[in-house]
């Protein structure tokens, strides 16, 4: 029984950590966007991390994509694959008028434009804003696009 319980609590701080890694700033620190992932693969229906082999730099982020046709696509139209809200969390914005990380493989794409959510451990409890988001897209998306010159300039 002890042994089991042991089992069980690494496992828990296992999925814990990959969690919290799982949440990272739009561009972080070395000047990655979105977590490495590439900003084309969202518009096919699944994220993909990208690949140092393919990276493209755009306004003094580093983009990485999975492929040659995406990273090729992303050169001809960056406009097209950039995430709404510099990458921020659209609830964040919407919701609560806050950048707030996000987890790149929690997403949607709605009229050609591609919206990132926070998906992860708040206050030792998950939260996905997304699952707001989704109830409330339409009143949520209109907030966060007139709210968001407010919000971008923001700490």
């Amino acid at each position: 029984m002890k042994t089991f319980r042991n089992l069980l609590l690494v496992a828990f701080t296992l999925f814990a950590a990959i969690s919290v890694q799982a949440q990272t700033p739009p561009v972080d620190d070395n000047g990655l966007a979105i977590g490495g992932y590439d900003v084309v693969s969202y518009f096919s229906g699944e994220a993909k991390k990208g690949s140092k082999s393919y990276a493209v730099k755009h306004h003094g982020a580093t983009y990485y994509f999975a492929s040659k046709a995406n990273q090729n696509a992303f050169k001809k139209s960056p406009k097209n694959y950039l995430p709404q809200f510099d990458g921020y969390c659209a609830w964040g914005v919407g919701a609560k008028d806050a950048k707030f990380p996000i987890n790149p493989e929690t997403y949607t794409v709605i009229d050609g434009k591609l919206y990132l959510f926070f998906n992860g451990p708040f206050n030792g409890e998950p939260f996905n804003t997304y699952q707001d988001w989704a109830q409330r897209t339409t009143e949520l998306k209109k907030a966060a696009h007139a709210k968001w010159p407010k919000v971008k300039n923001s700490k």
